[in-house]
Order: C-alpha cells, then sequence, then structure tokens
C-alpha cells in the first residue's frame, strides 16, 4: 500500500509581493482571516484578491454585514486599477447580511450565508465584517459559546462547499484571544503606525496552515493599482558557482584612466561604493558609468534621491532616461522603505535586462525613508546589496562623507564591508588652491592602483590627473606624520 502527500493548489492573490510573502500563494479550499483597526486596508486587500481570482468557473461571494453597504464600497474600490465592472453581478455577487446581523441571531445570518451559497456555487466567499455579526450577538445576549460553534460551523460548510474563505475584522490590538483566530487556517494582520508625520502600513502573516510564510513585518502601500507588499530582499536563486574578480568581465567606468586605476575596470557583477564630501564629484562618477554602459549597448537603472542626475561627457542621464535605457526610481514617495526600494530595483532590473545600476545617495536614501526604519538602515542596506548583486547586475552607490580633512572615512553607516570595490574622493589644499583627489582603496580579490590622483571636472566630466605630489601626510594643506593604522570604516 502507497501514501502520497495531499496536493494543496495555490491561488496566486494578484497583490504583488502578497504570494512571496504567503509561501507560495493562497492555499485554496482555506478558512482565512484578514484582521487589523480601521483604515489599515483590509477591505481593499481582500477586493483586490475577489477580482484577481473570481472568474466564470471560479464566481465569489462578498456579504457586506454591519459595514458599508455595497454600493458605496463599490464606488470607492472603482478608483483602483484592479476593479473590473463586467465582473460585478456576472462573477462577482454582493450579499447585504445587515438586517439579519442586526438580529443577533446567528442561526438566520448563517442560512442566509447557506441560501446564497448554495445559489450561487462560490469557489470564494468573504464576510465583511465577521466582527459585526460577533458584537450583535453578544448586544442581544447570545453566548460565546454560540458564536465560537457558528464560526466553526461556518468553516466546516465552506470547506465542504470547496470555497475558499476570507472573514474580515477590525482588531485594535493582536492580544485579542478570539477563538475564531484558532479556527481560522489562515491569519493575516493589517496594521498601521504613526512617527512624526509618517504613517506606515505593515502586514504580518501570523499564520498559514500548511506552508512556509515569510515571517516578520512586511511593509505595504496602497496606491491607484491596490496594495503592494514589500517582502524583505533576497538574493535571487543561482545553479552557478560566483567566479572570482580573475574570471569576471571587467566594465568600464566611462572616466579616463579610472579603468587602469582599477586593475582594468570593475569586474562585471560587483558592487562599487563611491565616497566623498559634498561636490567632490561622486553623481557625475555615478552618471558617467551609465553613459558609458549605454555606450556599450547595454541598460541601466538609477534610483536618485539628490536633486538629479548629473552630466557625463556629452550627454545627460537625463537624455537615456528619456531613451529607455537608463531605467528610473521612483523616489518621490513619502514613507519609503529599503524593502520597498529594492523591489522596484530588482522589477526595474528585469525589466530593462539591466546591467548597471546606479544608488545615488546612500544620504539621500536615509533622508527619504520613513524615521521607523532608519534604525536598521544598516541591515535593511544589507540585504538589498547582496539581493541586487545577486541579479547579476552591477551597482554602483554613492555616499556622502563629513568634509573632515584629516580623518579618512569610507561609509557613515559602516558599510563599507558590504561592497566588493570602493573609491573615495577627497579635497586637499594644495598651493593655496582646494583641490580634489580620489584612490582606489578597494577592488575584492583583484590587484589596482593604490596611487592618489589630482582630478578636476568641467562641463564634458572627470578628468583625472597626475599623482599627488610627494609631501608626507598631506592633508588639508598641513604636513603631518604619515599614517600608520588602518582608515575608518
Amino acid at each position: 500500500m502507497t501514501s502520497g502527500k495531499a496536493t494543496i493548489n495555490r491561488l496566486a492573490t494578484g497583490v504583488p509581493g502578497l504570494d512571496e510573502v504567503l509561501g507560495g500563494g493562497l492555499p485554496e479550499f482555506s478558512f482565512n482571516i484578514i484582521a487589523g483597526p480601521p483604515g489599515s486596508g483590509k477591505t481593499t486587500l481582500a477586493h483586490q484578491i475577489m477580482f484577481e481570482v473570481a472568474t466564470p468557473e471560479r464566481p465569489a461571494l462578498y456579504f457586506t454585514v454591519l459595514g458599508e453597504p455595497p454600493l458605496k464600497m463599490l464606488r470607492y474600490m472603482q478608483q483602483f486599477d484592479f476593479f473590473d465592472s463586467e465582473k460585478v453581478n456576472h462573477t462577482i455577487h454582493f450579499v447585504n447580511l445587515a438586517d439579519d446581523a442586526a438580529s443577533g441571531d446567528l442561526d438566520k445570518v448563517l442560512a442566509k450565508i447557506v441560501a446564497a451559497v448554495e445559489a450561487h456555487g462560490p469557489s470564494l466567499v468573504i464576510v465583511d465584517s465577521f466582527r459585526s455579526v460577533m458584537l450583535a450577538s453578544q448586544d442581544l445576549g447570545h453566548s460565546f459559546i454560540t458564536l465560537q460553534q457558528f464560526i466553526q460551523k461556518l468553516g466546516m460548510l465552506m470547506t465542504s462547499w470547496q470555497a475558499t474563505t476570507f472573514l474580515i475584522g477590525e482588531y485594535f490590538t493582536d492580544a485579542d484571544p478570539n477563538p475564531v483566530f484558532t479556527v481560522a487556517d489562515g491569519l493575516i494582520w493589517l496594521r498601521q503606525s504613526a512617527q512624526r508625520n509618517s504613517v506606515v502600513r505593515k502586514m504580518e502573516v501570523r499564520k498559514m496552515r500548511g506552508q512556509a510564510t515569510v515571517s516578520g513585518l512586511h511593509t505595504f502601500r496602497i496606491g491607484a493599482t491596490g496594495i503592494n507588499v514589500f517582502p524583505p530582499a533576497r538574493p535571487a536563486l543561482h545553479t552557478s558557482k560566483p567566479r572570482a574578480a580573475g574570471d569576471r568581465a571587467r566594465l568600464s567606468m566611462g572616466v579616463e584612466g579610472l579603468d587602469a586605476l582599477m586593475g582594468g575596470g570593475l569586474p562585471r557583477g560587483y558592487s562599487l561604493l563611491v565616497a566623498g564630501p559634498s561636490g567632490s564629484g561622486k553623481t557625475i562618477m555615478a552618471s558617467a558609468f551609465l553613459v558609458e554602459g549605454a555606450r556599450c549597448g547595454e541598460t541601466g537603472v538609477i534610483a536618485a534621491f539628490e536633486q538629479g542626475p548629473g552630466l557625463s561627457s556629452a550627454q545627460s542621464v537625463a537624455d537615456l532616461i528619456d531613451s529607455g535605457s537608463v531605467g528610473i526610481v521612483d523616489t518621490r514617495e513619502a514613507n519609503l522603505s529599503v524593502d520597498e526600494i529594492s523591489m522596484l530595483l530588482t522589477a526595474e532590473i528585469r525589466r530593462l535586462n539591466a546591467s548597471r545600476v546606479v544608488i545615488d545617495s546612500l544620504s539621500g536614501f536615509e533622508l527619504a525613508l520613513a524615521p521607523t526604519f532608519r534604525d536598521d538602515f544598516r541591515e535593511s542596506l544589507a540585504r538589498m546589496v547582496t539581493a541586487l548583486a545577486s541579479t547579476g547586475a552591477t551597482v554602483l552607490m554613492t555616499s556622502e562623507l563629513e568634509d573632515r580633512y584629516s580623518d579618512l572615512r569610507f561609509s557613515p553607516y559602516g558599510t563599507a564591508f558590504l561592497t566588493d570595490a570602493i573609491i573615495v574622493q577627497r579635497y586637499i589644499e594644495l598651493d593655496s588652491r582646494l583641490e580634489r583627489v580620489l584612490a582606489v582603496v578597494k577592488v575584492r580579490a583583484s590587484s589596482h592602483s593604490n596611487e592618489l590622483r589630482l582630478f578636476n571636472i568641467d562641463d564634458k566630466g572627470i578628468h583625472i590627473g597626475a599623482m599627488l605630489p610627494d609631501q608626507e601626510g598631506l592633508l588639508g594643506g598641513r604636513p603631518t606624520k604619515r599614517r600608520t593604522s588602518a582608515p575608518t570604516d
């Protein structure tokens, strides 16, 4: 006698990022709860899933209880891109249970649900809000055990009808010991928090029977397309072993003389940090990197958190964006998270098959984040860099440094170790003039020059000049003793 595992079909929810968080999609015939405080997005999430799942072969029933009447609710849902008017009253049917629920008679409510299910034969059933049923029954003296039996019977009926079910409930805290949470196969908790002037929405899949979900809180945003969930950035799966720098093709940086200083260019698939004080030329170098890629027939992606892309050579990054050679990630949204930017970057990389990515700058990136995400910026950034590198793209990030002429630092976040290569730009006082210098600090697993080179910037970009004159320990125009300690990260 042989035995095998039961096969559970998983439904695509149509909510970007949610299927990944759920562990592969929504288990068919599961009994689920969407819970959270008012305004957290429960009804929007339920409608978005419903409009994705509902088909003529798989119709849906949406029961409204003591919340908004269907016509009012649909008027607001029509503002989202997922709304399809042709499905209403054809593959999606709305049933109002307000009068039955107001009586507090749970048997009557259940009978109304059973009649509607038998009439339409739905594959998806949503009750919004089941907590209204609970409150009505309690107000009229119905016992708590009767309510529990109602939920259990509803769950068994839906399973026997082979319907995937969602109950929507308003809860202000997840400390509520309601037994309905135990009965449910899946529990999705939505929450929103305010800090200073920012409001951040987060989602947690508390449980989903039969599959491994992505644990933790996941930020999400409600926009014109509906809900977008941003799971933590994770590396893409690769079957091939990573190659050493010597085995990789080298990319030109687009700045004459810089490739030679880096040992032949930047190894493909590496991450590069360009660090320096304000006005030292970081954005211009990043722009040159993208322009050189376009010249070689490569596409790129940029997330610009500063005023805008600079000029390099005779062509600006703005021209490349207009021509479609470079994709741009929208960083103007309020209350950003690192996971959101990582997901947007990854999507653009895949859309354009991009080989070059620029993030300008990490300093502006941190300021664009909602305050709640700044505390773990370093950890989140580490995940993002790893995930972007796993796509095969070569990543260039810029980092703003304070004008500390006597202190050599590569990053204010302690993130220099995350990158495969580092170029540092500095100011020095030389012959009563403020001059720019740069050096290649690191190219992992590759030889590179350790020369400190003067450079200047004009309307055609960066021009690397001669080595710094041999003046021992020249920092800030003051002869100092040569450093013997390692630079700080």
